[in-house]
């Protein structure tokens, strides 16, 4: 399976590769030995993923992993699909596990072809209740596997796209 560029083919979007849908139960990750997606784990009863999770193809964090991506969108969506999308800005962020720090920034995104959220244009235009519901879910998420999960900041869609261009891995730059 080849994934898709960084950026859609004018530059001006990003493309997202979806691991885990909205609404899901379970966590999913691309594994890059198989080419394919499997099964991580599976949430306690109740806790479901608010919005599509997935990566940045092309792109490396400080984690190891490809840049983390929170898509804002109402539709269905699979594990693999790709979605071009609009930043809005990035929560960084901070996961503590026996007592060692690591940086795990979060991007989040806007789906280009959802109506939905097109109004926000940064992490400012979101409503209040929204930006909680997202960063209350990384909270809840982390503790699960006894993280502790601190914003740090939140900044713009400029800084998201600085995040990506300085963590792109394979000379996609368009």
């Amino acid at each position: 399976m080849k994934l898709p560029n960084t950026f859609s083919k004018k530059g001006k979007h990003i493309n997202a590769v979806i691991e885990t849908p909205k609404g899901c139960e379970a966590k999913y990750d691309f594994d890059k030995e198989t080419q394919m997606f499997k099964l991580k784990k599976i949430l306690p009863r109740g806790m479901v993923f608010p919005f599509h999770f997935g990566f940045i193809p092309g792109t490396c964090a400080e984690d190891g992993d490809p840049v983390d991506v929170l898509v804002l969108m109402d539709q269905l969506s699979w594990p693999g699909c790709i979605i071009k999308c609009d930043l809005i800005g990035v929560m960084e962020a901070e996961e503590t596990k026996d007592g060692k720090t690591s940086r795990n920034d979060r991007l989040i995104a806007t789906a280009k072809a959802a109506d939905n959220y097109s109004h926000i244009k940064e992490l400012d235009d979101m409503e209040e209740y929204l930006e909680k519901e997202i960063e209350n879910f990384f909270n809840n998420y982390c503790n699960l596997e006894k993280k502790e999960f601190k914003v740090i900041a939140k900044k713009g869609p400029e800084k998201a796209m600085e995040l990506i261009k300085k963590q792109i891995t394979d000379g996609n730059d368009r």
